[in-house]
């Protein structure tokens, strides 16, 4: 239904409101729904990582604001 895009592109508003250039956003790797959502936003990946608190790897994205 595009919730997650459209809670998203409010979130990226209300970030360049305070000044913010560029946000981080991670999701875990296994979580497609979650990438296409970042990546349909403007996300650039970054890197994997493992979080150890988590036990889990997570994808990172940048996302630019114009």
């Amino acid at each position: 239904k595009g919730y997650a895009g459209r809670m998203l592109r409010d979130c990226l508003k209300v970030c360049k409101s305070f000044g913010l250039e560029r946000v981080l956003i991670t999701c875990l790797v296994e979580n497609e729904a979650s990438r296409k959502t970042i990546l349909a936003n403007g996300g650039v990946y970054e890197k994997t990582m493992f979080c150890e608190r988590d036990g889990v790897y997570l994808e990172r994205y940048w996302i630019a604001l114009p």
